[in-house]
């Protein structure tokens, strides 16, 4: 005789599977963060070679070693990324000064009309002696600490080159791995799983890079001809920010708007804000849909939840990384859906394509 009725077994069982999941999360979660250094390099490796994947295929492709062409793929992902990144502090240091000065007469404009509710820059800059003193130690305590954070941030960003390397010769290896690992009888779908989860980082990646690499060409060549100040370092702050998506543009776009206020006046500032959004909606109704929709598809809510979910867990990293995170799980829960979303084993529509039906 059974004591509870069938409907309250079902929720009990499903509360049951939510606690379970819950808590293995929970668990991995704190074990990452106690394994960090170990596992952020891994995760920034695969990242790397879901971007660099496509290079090293077509050089392994036409007859290179498969060695040479992970070195290869390497060095050359180096000397982009230095000679970007030199080109963007080079940029932000050439008009950094006008960037900053800017803002503070933004910020001034705005308290002269606004109001600062008691408190002004005059109040703060007068202050500034009495506020150095009692904060000296905790700002040296504060530098010496980011010089570990330096240290160990380039640590990671050197072990990560490497994992990319052996990710790249290695990764033909990769499948009979994981099917050795896998249950028996589940080789398949693990198989499918993975490829479709990597699949969906590789597709992430690729398009935000391009994305983020014309949002910044745009918005750089129209501050150019509005003459704001420093369109070259504002314009690689917007390819910066695009890695996380909504938040980055939002918060360089109005940063650029602020700039052309603080130097251009309120006219150029409605002109830079046509300008941002201009690009927004290009981005948002163009090459979002063009470039990523087969790849990717998640619905801008649960992107922002993840940002917001992965910048409470590791921070700023945690914000770079929980996009494409995210679009590896749908991935996987596309592919499970496609498997087992019609009431059988397969791929859904019975033509073995590993795509599910087109919905009628």
């Amino acid at each position: 005789m059974q004591l509870l009725p069938d409907p309250v077994r079902r929720l009990a069982a499903w509360c049951a599977v939510v606690l379970l999941v819950a808590g293995v999360g929970w668990v991995g979660i704190r074990l990452c963060g106690e394994f960090r250094t170990a596992v952020v390099p891994v995760l920034l490796a695969l990242l790397g070679t879901a971007l660099l994947g496509p290079l090293h295929r077509q050089l392994v492709r036409v007859g290179v070693h498969r060695s040479l062409a992970a070195g290869i793929t390497c060095v050359a992902v180096v000397a982009v990324v230095g000679g970007a990144v030199y080109i963007v502090v080079a940029a932000l240091i050439d008009t950094g000064d006008q960037i900053v000065s800017s803002l503070k007469r933004a910020a001034k404009t705005l308290a002269a009309h606004f109001g600062a509710a008691g408190t002004s820059l005059d109040d703060l800059a007068s202050n500034s002696k009495e506020l150095l003193t009692k904060f000296g130690g905790t700002a040296a305590s504060n530098v010496i600490s980011g010089v570990s954070v330096v240290g160990e941030s380039i640590a990671m960003a050197v072990l990560a080159l490497f994992l990319v390397f052996f990710f790249l010769r290695d990764s033909h290896r990769a499948v009979d791995l994981l099917r050795s690992l896998a249950p028996r009888g589940s080789a398949d779908t693990v198989e499918a799983m993975a490829r479709r989860a990597f699949e969906a980082v590789e597709g992430f990646m690729r398009g935000t890079t391009f994305i983020a690499l014309i949002d910044a060409l745009c918005i750089t060549a129209g501050l150019l001809i509005l003459r704001v100040p420093g369109a070259v370092g504002l314009g690689a702050l917007v390819f910066v920010g695009a890695y996380v998506p909504y938040l980055g543009a939002f918060i360089s776009g109005a940063v650029a708007i602020l700039v052309a206020l603080a130097d251009r006046g309120f006219v150029i500032a409605l002109w830079a804000l046509g300008v941002v959004l201009a690009v927004q909606v290009l981005e948002g109704h163009v090459l979002q849909p063009l470039i990523q929709s087969r790849t990717v598809r998640m619905h801008p809510a649960a992107v922002l939840l993840a940002i917001t979910a992965g910048a409470s867990v590791a921070g700023i990293l945690g914000m770079l990384l929980a996009v494409p995170l995210t679009a590896a799980a749908f991935g996987v829960a596309h592919e499970l859906r496609a498997r087992y979303g019609h009431g059988g084993y397969g791929d859904g529509d019975g033509d073995g394509d590993g795509e599910a039906a087109p919905r009628a």
